[in-house]
């Protein structure tokens, strides 16, 4: 399973917001390109960006500090937040970014995510984010009467990379993510799904990898106040762990 440590923008700075509200924010960083240097440090094989302020104004906000950490860092970098529009998969895709999360327009133009899949194969996922299993939209303010799984399902034959599924009511509460929902997700899918939101702890680690069909999983606020320990989780995860 893989971990992958999140850097969110938010006006330029590396942050944490307390369940996706922008009025709740903490700034861990000023520089993210030099926060995104010390999780590549520490062993990570991959980076979860998140443009807080694109995903709700719809277009690309944090470009500099996003064009600043593929510049500095060699691992490959995942990136979610006013990406809606194939101009700016492509040009992200471009600037040497891995992979690209759509997640409004999964719900608002299901076409798009499928065109992109297929002019961009492997660089394409999709952000699928709830409140209690109903998808949300719009930087998590527009909540929709779309269950995950049906949307996820729905995705099955358009050939995207992974499904990040994120249990709003757990992001950034560091109480544990909702394993059971999004193991029930995993099974439901054969897509690849990346478990998100709540993942503060070596044994929420441990518990996600041992349900034997999530992907990977991505941790934020633990990694900032130190709750989890980068280099010990990626050890850890290193460990062969039961089979499903």
């Amino acid at each position: 399973m893989i971990l992958y440590p999140a850097i969110d923008l938010k006006d330029g700075q590396a942050v944490r917001l307390v369940h996706g509200d922008m009025d709740q924010t903490t700034v861990f960083n000023d520089d993210p390109a030099a926060q995104a240097r010390a999780f590549v440090d520490a062993g990570c094989g991959w980076l979860h960006l998140v443009d807080l302020n694109g995903a709700f104004a719809g277009t690309p906000v944090n470009a500099a500090p996003v064009e600043a950490i593929l510049k500095v860092c060699p691992v490959p970098a995942q990136l979610g937040g006013g990406i809606r529009d194939m101009a700016t998969i492509e040009a992200w895709l471009d600037k040497g970014l891995a992979r690209v999360i759509l997640g409004t327009v999964a719900v608002e133009n299901p076409a798009l995510v499928r065109q992109a899949a297929r002019a961009f194969p492997g660089q394409v996922a999709v952000g699928l984010d709830a409140r209690n299993g109903r998808v949300a939209t719009r930087g998590w303010a527009e909540e929709t009467d779309v269950m995950v799984t049906d949307l996820a399902r729905s995705f099955e034959d358009a050939g995207i990379a992974a499904i990040i599924y994120t249990d709003i009511l757990r992001d950034g509460a560091m109480k544990g993510p909702n394993i059971d929902a999004t193991a029930a997700l995993a099974r439901a899918v054969s897509i690849p799904v990346i478990a998100s939101g709540g993942v503060s702890s070596l044994a929420d680690l441990t518990a996600l990898r041992d349900t034997g069909v999530i992907a990977g999983a991505i941790s934020g606020r633990a990694l900032y106040d130190g709750a989890l320990d980068l280099a010990q989780a990626l050890r850890m995860l290193a460990e062969p762990g039961p089979q499903a």
